[in-house]
């Protein structure tokens, strides 16, 4: 088959310029009729079935094995079975625990992803959740503060690259505009796995003493064998990053060992890919010039800001979403907690499935319904924080409404990422961009693991428990708004054009041609409210 599509996607000099910087205004002299939108359509929606389940159920577990310590609290803690008491750990080393893993993961995370880059990223993937499986299992064998501090510092490297990786393999698949509802969909197993959890460990506990083992422990041991069966079973569920019509890739060195999994499109939807997407058909080498270039853009900054608060918040309200009930009622028993604490995540989940559309749909605008979504989180966190009187259930609604809020936050933020860095850097821009965004944002995790909450003990006692560490949160909050703001006014500056600065090992330099395909062209526009109902 012919490498140049009949669209015509190759464009060269200032065309470029005009085509991925200053948007692409008229369809090229002479080009050939496009691909009917449905069937474009139809294509992506196959893309859906193959790629979204898969990584629904590898987030639900690794989830769950990562935040499933905030549970371990209190579970059984009327029998003195929960984490603290049977390891003898102080809520300053709990929170020290949870803190070290985010260290890890923010050390690991773009070596992880940049190493995704260069290998079959679906064998990553693989790797990443398997050996996130192994970990939840060895947590069953914790015995003291060291064993703790040492697999929550192991999970932490293992588990590095997952978020990001997923972001940049969906722009293997998808063009950046239409990446937001798609990670809002996985992500919303985060929400179910947080409710889930919660509400099974209930059944968990009643399993307190059986074989031997604690309630928790039965919790980390069934979650990690499950999550390495699904770490295994992605080496045939997830397809290869996508090759050119026609071209068979070499299973040379270690790859002849792997399993072989199915390509994600063939025939004619293969051919329509290649048409509408064929930017990522035609990778080049990346070197460490073009790595500094993404590091080195100010455009990364404002996005790590924004993902610092809102990451922070929501991992400090999945870690101790518990622990904040039980300052509203100190009598709820450790089921009444569990089963009080799935509803935040169910609000969240609500939040993702009608936010993420709307914001694909009007990609122009992600600032807004970032900064919205905050807003809401900041509404809740001073209703839970000065509502009523002590043990007033009003307070509970503001943890209700910060699940909301949480929801199509960092799937926003990560598209936002996705749209900026392509056109730019091309896909080690995706790679190190969604790493570094996911992992220094991540810092806002450590805060809120380590200094708040437990984590400050003048804060957890009095009538006004965690208010402190509430009002900290809402500070955070308000400079990812602010940052948000930044963002748009200096795209509105500067705007968003090819970066000039880029070695000619990887992407065209100045002058040469570059691929710009059907996708890049119709993303200039918004889809708008057009066929809202079915959310294409």
């Amino acid at each position: 088959m012919d490498a140049t599509p009949a669209t015509r996607p190759i464009l060269g000099g200032k065309d470029v310029e005009t085509a991925i910087g200053g948007g692409y205004q008229q369809d090229v002299e002479g080009e050939a009729a496009m691909v009917d939108i449905d069937r474009i359509e139809r294509v992506y929606k196959k893309l859906d079935r193959r790629i979204l389940p898969a990584f629904w159920v590898l987030y639900f577990f690794c989830s769950a094995i990562r935040s499933n310590v905030g549970l371990a609290q209190t579970m059984n803690s009327n029998k003195d079975h929960d984490l603290g008491s049977e390891l003898n750990l102080t809520p300053k080393q709990i929170s020290t625990g949870l803190a070290l893993f985010y260290v890890c993961y923010v050390l690991f995370d773009l070596p992880s992803n940049l190493l995704m880059s260069k290998l079959s990223p679906h064998i990553w993937m693989s790797r990443i959740v398997t050996g996130v499986g192994i970990i939840g299992i060895g947590l069953v064998g914790m015995k003291a503060v060291w064993s703790f501090y040492l697999l929550r510092l192991l999970l932490g490297i293992v588990i590095a690259g997952m978020w990001p990786g997923m972001s940049y393999y969906l722009t293997l698949f998808y063009p950046p505009s239409r990446t937001g509802k798609r990670i809002g969909r996985y992500f919303t197993a985060s929400q179910v796995s947080a409710a889930v959890v919660g509400l099974v460990s209930a059944g968990f506990q009643q399993m307190d003493g059986l074989g031997g083992l604690v309630g928790f422990q039965w919790m980390f041991l069934i979650y990690g064998i499950l999550g390495t069966m699904v770490g295994i079973s992605l080496l045939w569920w997830l397809p290869d990053r996508p090759h050119p019509p026609g071209e068979v890739p070499t299973r040379e060195g270690w790859k002849k060992y792997i399993p072989q999994s199915k390509p994600a499109l063939t025939g004619e939807d293969a051919r329509i890919h290649y048409e509408d997407l064929t930017r990522v058909y035609h990778r080049r080498t990346w070197t460490m010039m073009d790595l500094w270039h993404v590091v080195t853009d100010w455009r990364l900054w404002p996005l790590v800001v924004m993902y610092f608060g809102v990451v922070g918040v929501g991992i400090g309200t999945q870690s101790y979403g518990t622990v904040i009930i039980r300052g509203i009622n100190p009598s709820l028993t450790g089921v009444q907690l569990s089963l009080l604490f799935a509803p935040i995540w169910m609000m969240d989940f609500a939040a993702i499935l009608i936010v993420t559309p709307l914001s694909d749909r009007f990609h122009h605008y992600r600032a807004l319904f970032f900064s919205g979504a905050v807003m809401i989180q900041i509404t809740g966190l001073l209703v839970t924080t000065f509502a009523g009187g002590l043990n007033s259930w009003s307070r509970y609604g503001g943890l209700l409404m910060v699940g909301f809020g949480l929801g199509p936050t960092v799937p926003i933020c990560m598209a936002w990422t996705n749209e900026i860095f392509q056109p730019r850097h091309g896909e080690v821009g995706v790679a190190a961009a969604s790493a570094l965004v996911s992992g220094l944002g991540n810092l806002g995790s450590i805060l809120t693991t380590y200094a708040l909450y437990t984590g400050w003990p003048a804060d957890s006692v009095g009538p006004h428990k965690y208010r402190k560490s509430n009002l900290v949160m809402i500070g955070i909050l308000c400079g990812s708004i602010l940052s948000a703001a930044v963002m748009v006014a200096l795209l509105k500056v500067f705007g968003n054009p090819r970066a000039k600065q880029i070695s000619s090992a990887s992407l065209a330099s100045e002058g040469e041609a570059v691929y710009v395909d059907g996708a890049a062209r119709r993303e200039v526009q918004q889809r708008g409210l057009g066929r809202l109902f079915c959310f294409r």
